[in-house]
C-alpha cells in the first residue's frame, strides 16, 4: 500500500431497515452482512465492513446495525469514525433510530458527514422533495447542518456515482489522524483463521503499528507479537491511525481476547477504573441524580459506571456538568476522547462527554473544579502543565503524558519544551514537576535548615535522613536529587547545611571554649576526655562535644577519637618528638613511646592508632615502624 496514501473511515448511521448495507453494497460491491442470520433475516445485527478506493485514498466503511437492540453494536463501530454517511428511507422518512444514531454522532464529536435519501425507487419524485426538507429542518443545529443530500437508489444504481464522488470530497476535507502518536486499536472482532491463529481487527484511531512489533492486550495486560498484518483485504508490513486494521497475533487463545480490549505497544497506556469528565444530557433524557449508575461506551468497550456529579445534584436535560466516573470494570482512554451513556433500564441512550482525565486522583464534590475549564477548553500546553501541577511533588514522566492524551508525541515533546522555556516546570531525573511544588519545596528546604542552625549555631549541619523524614511526601531518592539542584544549600557526607552558615558560639560558648583550649593546652599529652571536660564545667556532654567538633574543624585541635581531643601545639610537639626519635631508631615500642611522651598507656595506645592511621607509623607485631622521617 502506498505510503502516501490517505485513509479515512466513513460510519454508517440511520434506522433500521433504510437500506444502509444495500447502499454500501450498491458503493463498493461488498455485502457487509457478514452473519447468516443477518442475510436470513435481511437485517444488520453486528458490525460489517468494506471499503472504497480512489487515487490516493482508502476509504473505509463500517457498517453498524439501526435496531433499538443493537444499539450497543452500533456504538463499537462508531468511535473510530471520521465522517458519517447517514441512510434516511424516502418512504419512512425520520424515525426513532434516526434521531438517536444523530444524537449519538452529535455526542461523539463527529464533523463530517452526508445525509443519503435511499429506497427513491420506491416514492414519487416530489416525495423524495418533501422528504429532503424534512431532513433540513431535522439536522438545523447538528454538524449535519448544510451537508450534502443526497437521493439514490441502491437498487436501480440512480445517483450512487454522484455519492461517490461526495464521498471523495467530505472525505478529503476531513483531519487526519496522527501516525505520530501512541498507537491504539479498540478490537470490533475476535475471530481464529485456521494455519494463522488468532486475529483481531479494528479502527486505529492512532500512532502506527508494524509487523513483528511487540504489543499488549488491555485491560488484561497479555503480551504477544504481531504476527501478520491486513488492511482492507491486502497483506501489509504497517498499519497507521485512520486504518481498518487485522492484527494476527501470536500465541494468543481467540477466549483471552474481547470486543472492547484494545492492542497497544508495551508499556505505553495503562487501564483505568476512574474517570473525570464532562457529561451532557440529550434534551429528552430524564434528569440525572448524583451517584447514578448508566451504561458507558467509549472506543469498542461497554461497561457500567457510578456517575459522581461535582457541585450539582441532579442534572437536567440538555445541560452540561463535569463528573468523576466510577467503573465496574477498567477501560483503555486518553484525555479527549468522547463517550456515550445509556440508561440501565429502559436502555436508551441519554446523553455523552469528553474524557477530561483518565487518571485522576480520588476528589471530593465540593472541591474546586476550575482545573476542568483547563482540560476542556485550554490548549495542549495548558492542559499539559495543569496535569503536572496536579501530580504534585509526584511528579510525571513524559511518557506517561504520551498517554494520557490524545495527540502525537512530537506535538507533546513541543509543548513540554514550551511549558520548560516559560518557567513553568522542570525536569529532574526525566520526572516533570511544576514549579510551583517546586519553588515551595525549595522555601520550605530551607526555612527548616535556618531554624535548624538557629536552633543548634554549633552543629555543622543537619543530618539528611532528618530533613527527608520532613519531606515523606515524595520519593527520597527524587528529594535528594532536586536539593542537589538548590545553590543555597551543601551537602557534606550525610549532613546538609545553607551555604551561608557557619557553626558559631554563643558568648557563655566563647568562655567554655578558652576554658577548654587551656586546659588541653596544659595537659599536653594526657588530655582529659569529653566525659571529664563536661564534669570540670559543669555543661552537657553535648555542650563539650559540639565545641571541640568546632574547635578541631576550626584547626585549634586535633580529634583523636570519638572521646579523646588534644591541642593542636602538643600535637605538633610529639610529632617531632616522633621524627627525633626515628633519627636513631627505625621503630618504637609502647613503652618507648610512653616514656618519650612522658604519657601513660591510657594515652599512649589512643595516640599510636591515630598516628597509624595518618600513615605516620604503622604496626608490626607489637612495635610501630616510624614512616614519617
Amino acid at each position: 500500500m502506498a505510503p502516501d496514501m490517505r485513509h479515512v473511515i466513513l460510519g454508517t448511521a440511520g434506522h433500521i431497515d433504510h437500506g444502509k448495507s444495500s447502499l454500501v453494497m450498491a458503493l463498493t460491491g461488498i455485502d457487509p452482512d457478514r452473519l447468516k442470520e443477518e442475510k436470513e433475516r435481511g437485517i444488520t445485527i453486528d458490525l460489517g465492513f468494506a471499503d472504497l478506493r480512489y487515487d490516493g485514498l482508502t476509504v473505509g466503511i463500517v457498517d453498524v446495525p439501526g435496531h433499538e437492540r443493537l444499539i450497543k453494536n452500533m456504538l463499537a463501530g462508531a468511535g473510530g469514525i471520521d465522517l458519517v454517511l447517514f441512510a434516511i428511507a424516502a418512504d419512512e422518512g425520520v424515525m426513532p433510530q434516526t434521531r438517536e444514531h444523530l444524537a449519538i454522532c452529535n455526542l461523539l464529536g463527529i464533523k463530517a458527514g452526508i445525509v443519503a435519501v435511499t429506497k427513491t425507487d420506491l416514492v414519487e419524485p416530489d416525495i423524495v422533495e418533501v422528504v429532503v426538507e424534512e431532513i433540513i429542518d431535522f439536522v438545523a443545529g447538528t454538524f449535519l447542518e448544510g451537508a450534502p443530500i443526497v437521493p439514490v437508489s441502491s437498487k436501480s444504481g440512480h445517483n450512487i456515482d454522484k455519492l461517490k464522488a461526495q464521498i471523495q470530497a467530505t472525505a478529503l476535507g476531513t483531519v487526519q489522524k496522527s501516525p505520530n502518536g501512541i498507537f491504539r486499536l479498540p478490537i470490533d472482532r475476535v475471530f481464529t483463521l485456521k494455519g494463522f491463529g488468532t486475529v483481531v481487527t479494528g479502527t486505529a484511531v492512532s500512532g502506527t503499528i508494524s509487523v513483528d512489533d511487540l504489543v499488549e492486550i488491555l485491560p488484561s495486560g497479555i503480551k504477544t507479537r504481531v504476527r501478520g498484518l491486513h488492511s482492507h483485504n491486502q497483506s501489509v508490513k504497517s498499519g497507521s491511525a485512520g486504518q481498518r486494521i487485522a492484527v494476527n497475533l501470536q500465541g494468543v487463545d481467540k477466549d483471552d481476547i474481547n470486543r472492547g480490549d484494545v492492542v497497544v505497544h508495551c508499556e505505553t497506556i495503562a487501564a483505568t477504573d476512574r474517570l473525570d469528565a464532562e457529561i451532557k444530557l440529550l434534551k429528552n433524557a430524564q434528569p440525572l441524580k448524583n451517584r447514578s449508575s448508566v451504561h458507558l461506551h467509549i472506543g469498542t468497550s461497554e461497561t457500567t459506571a457510578r456517575v459522581i456529579l461535582h457541585v450539582v445534584e441532579r442534572l437536567k436535560p440538555g445541560m452540561s456538568a463535569f463528573c468523576q466516573l466510577r467503573l465496574k470494570y477498567p477501560i483503555i482512554a486518553m484525555t479527549g476522547d468522547r463517550f456515550i451513556i445509556r440508561r440501565l433500564s429502559p436502555v436508551d441512550t441519554i446523553g455523552g462527554g469528553i474524557i477530561l482525565d483518565p487518571a485522576p486522583p480520588a476528589r471530593r464534590r465540593k472541591d474546586d473544579t476550575s482545573f476542568f475549564d483547563i482540560y476542556l477548553t485550554r490548549d495542549l500546553p495548558a492542559k499539559l502543565a495543569e496535569k503536572i501541577r496536579g501530580n504534585t511533588l509526584k511528579g510525571i514522566q513524559k511518557q506517561k503524558l504520551y498517554g494520557w492524551v490524545d495527540h502525537d508525541t512530537i506535538t507533546i515533546d513541543k509543548a513540554v519544551e514550551t511549558l520548560k522555556q516559560k518557567g513553568l516546570i522542570t525536569e529532574v531525573n526525566e520526572t516533570l514537576f511544576h514549579m510551583i511544588f517546586i519553588n515551595k519545596l525549595h522555601d520550605d528546604i530551607i526555612a527548616n535548615l535556618r531554624s535548624y542552625h538557629n536552633k543548634n549555631p554549633l552543629h555543622s549541619g543537619m543530618s539528611k535522613e532528618e530533613l527527608r523524614g520532613l519531606f515523606k511526601q515524595i520519593d527520597a531518592k527524587m528529594f535528594f536529587k532536586i536539593l542537589s539542584s538548590f545553590s543555597e544549600t551543601i551537602t557534606e557526607k550525610e549532613l546538609i547545611r545553607l551555604t551561608d552558615f557557619r557553626p558559631s558560639l554563643t558568648q557563655i560558648d566563647e568562655g567554655i571554649k578558652i576554658k577548654i583550649i587551656e586546659t588541653l593546652r596544659a595537659s599536653e599529652f594526657q588530655p582529659p576526655s569529653r566525659q571529664d571536660l563536661a564534669a570540670a564545667f559543669s555543661i552537657k556532654e553535648q555542650q563539650v562535644e559540639n565545641i571541640l567538633k568546632l574547635l578541631a574543624k576550626e584547626g585549634l585541635l586535633v580529634r583523636i577519637n570519638d572521646s579523646m581531643y588534644m591541642d593542636k601545639g602538643a600535637y605538633e610537639k610529639m610529632i617531632g618528638i616522633v621524627r627525633e626519635f626515628a633519627k636513631g631508631k627505625n621503630e618504637i615500642a609502647v613503652s618507648e613511646f610512653r616514656e618519650v611522651m612522658g604519657t601513660t598507656r591510657k594515652y599512649a595506645l589512643p595516640f599510636l592508632e591515630y598516628l597509624d592511621g595518618k600513615k605516620i607509623t604503622m604496626r608490626v607485631g607489637d612495635k610501630r615502624k616510624i614512616l614519617d622521617k
